[in-house]
């Protein structure tokens, strides 16, 4: 029963927080980017929680259940991209734009705007998917009786709905609540964790030794096939970008960036370290639930509530991003820039709407039929990863980027993500980021070398 109060009191206080700030959507920069009024601690949670969702809590979860601290590779990936971002976050709030692709064609043109929505539509839906599956699981744990089809199907409902609302601003200032929530109760539940299972002692005697080696049982190719799908999606990140287009100043922008470097090595480290000392108590049928049955299961009854309806509300706060980022690109870079470019700020907020609602349909879709979060989520970050982060990566670190070679870059890293997890066996053969990532690299770097260099309008914004 405790449980199911805290759900409907996360539920009750994250659609009170929509309809509040529904209040404050009167324009088309409102929905897309909420006004440009975000400080830096409202963008430490947003950010903080759109990036971890079920992609670690499940998919993360799985993976340290059957390898490990090995597992730490793929949150790694994450830290490395961060470094990165610091050096570009005040940059992209200088541009001020609503989209990744508003990036690409100011840099090259409007094909390479339409190619990365695409890819970015294919990928945020997916992830947006599995979100959606996690979900089912969780209320699927806390009532037995609802299959965990039905549960994905009520979440999916809820997340449609409160994306819809209020846009960006419901999605940050939800994922503010969110962060501080979960953030808080998982460093105070892994202590009590290990307490429950015996001692650190006893989860060392019960797991394999390989368990806690920098390698598990897995390769060196296989962790570095973690590590890259990861940090590829985090530097061209587009939710990421328009969280920065969304900030107050560019000062606000770097401030947040420092803040989410920390949150983020604190709380992935927590979140891996609590599916290894659940999986030292517990055999399960389905690993990637072993973080929330940890928490249902091996922690005192408060706490443990506290913590699933945390990890319950972080799959929330995720779909909420991703769903909310496809949509963006479809009204912004497609039918406002293509379609209806001549389109009131009234049809563009209507249309948004009515685009939430398809993109998380098909969304829905997706997670009818997937098995693995874990494949899922390097599948998804390997389309992204490949086909629009070299490309955008190019916009501020490489001068000599062109049309033709972004163009090329994002065709070839999409189209070869896509075969590779097609064609049977080839992924079991190697990650697929790999002939993905070299594919795209090589083919910015030589299409654009042989091709006229850019001109220097294209590269000015930038400088």
């Amino acid at each position: 029963m405790l449980y199911a109060a805290v759900l409907v009191v996360i539920l009750a206080t994250l659609l009170a927080v929509a309809i509040y700030k529904l209040r404050s959507v009167k324009k088309q920069a409102d929905f897309l980017v909420a006004g440009r009024t975000l400080g830096w601690p409202v963008l430490i949670f947003t950010l903080l929680s759109s990036w971890i969702g079920a992609g670690s809590l499940f998919a993360g979860g799985e993976n340290a259940y059957q390898i490990g601290f090995a597992a730490l590779w793929a949150p790694a990936g994450g830290w490395l991209g961060l470094l990165v971002i610091a050096a570009i976050a005040g940059r992209a709030r200088r541009f001020s734009q609503f989209t990744v692709p508003d990036l690409l064609e100011t840099r090259y043109n409007a094909a390479a705007r339409v190619l990365a929505s695409v890819a970015i539509v294919a990928s945020y839906t997916m992830i947006t998917s599995y979100q959606f599956k996690a979900g089912g699981d969780v209320l699927h744990l806390i009532f037995p009786e609802l299959s965990r089809t039905a549960g994905m199907y009520i979440i999916a409902a809820f997340v449609i709905a409160m994306t819809a609302v209020a846009g960006m601003a419901s999605v940050a200032y939800v994922d503010l609540v969110i962060g501080l929530l979960v953030t808080v109760t998982a460093v105070v539940a892994l202590p009590v964790a290990i307490a429950s299972v015996g001692g650190w002692a006893e989860i060392r005697r019960a797991l394999p030794a390989d368990h806690f080696t920098v390698y598990g049982s897995i390769s060196p190719a296989t962790a570095w096939g973690y590590l890259l799908p990861t940090f590829l999606l985090l530097v061209g990140n587009q939710g990421m970008y328009q969280k920065f287009f969304s900030a107050r100043s560019e000062r606000d922008a770097r401030l947040a960036v420092f803040g989410w470097i920390a949150g983020t090595l604190l709380l992935e480290v927590v979140i891996i370290a609590i599916a290894v000392v659940g999986s030292a108590r517990f055999r399960l049928d389905n690993p990637r639930e072993i973080i929330p049955t940890t928490a249902r299961l091996a922690l005192p009854q408060v706490l443990g509530a506290v913590l699933l309806g945390g990890i319950f509300a972080k799959v929330i706060s995720t779909a909420n991003n991703y769903l909310f980022s496809p949509s963006t690109n479809l009204i912004h870079d497609i039918y406002g820039r293509f379609l209806r470019p001549g389109a009131g700020e009234r049809e563009i907020l209507v249309v948004s709407r009515l685009v939430v609602v398809l993109l998380g349909a098909f969304a829905l879709i997706q997670g009818a039929y997937l098995e693995s979060i874990l494949r899922a989520s390097l599948y998804a970050y390997t389309v992204y990863g490949a086909a629009v982060t070299p490309a955008v990566m190019a916009v501020f670190f490489w001068k000599r980027a062109n049309t033709a070679g972004a163009v090329s870059s994002i065709v070839l890293g999409t189209v070869l993500t896509i075969v590779w997890n097609i064609v049977p066996g080839w992924k079991e053969w190697v990650e697929p980021v790999y002939p993905a990532l070299i594919a795209s690299l090589v083919s910015l770097v030589a299409v654009s070398l042989l091709t006229a260099p850019p001109p220097k309008e294209k590269i000015e914004p930038f400088l």
